[in-house]
């Protein structure tokens, strides 16, 4: 599974990123997003902008690294 660590990137690019490897995923592929803080805002922008379509599960979580594999469902 692709790996994105966003632990590096300036904050204004980490979703943009996360959304377009998400957007070119097929359904039943995923990517693993490895961050310094609980992305729940990410979690809550997924459920507005691409409800239905994604899954999420938390593989670690914290205290210095949080952990997240994120699933496409469904097809674009």
């Amino acid at each position: 599974m692709k790996v994105i660590d966003v632990r590096t990137i300036p904050p204004a690019k980490r979703h943009p990123l996360i959304f377009q490897t998400f957007d070119d995923l097929s359904a039943g592929e995923g990517f693993e997003l490895v961050n310094d803080h609980d992305p729940k805002p990410l979690y809550y922008q997924f459920l507005h902008e691409r409800s239905g379509l994604f899954t999420w599960e938390y593989l670690e979580q914290g205290p210095e690294t949080w952990r997240v594999a994120i699933h496409r469902t469904e097809a674009h």
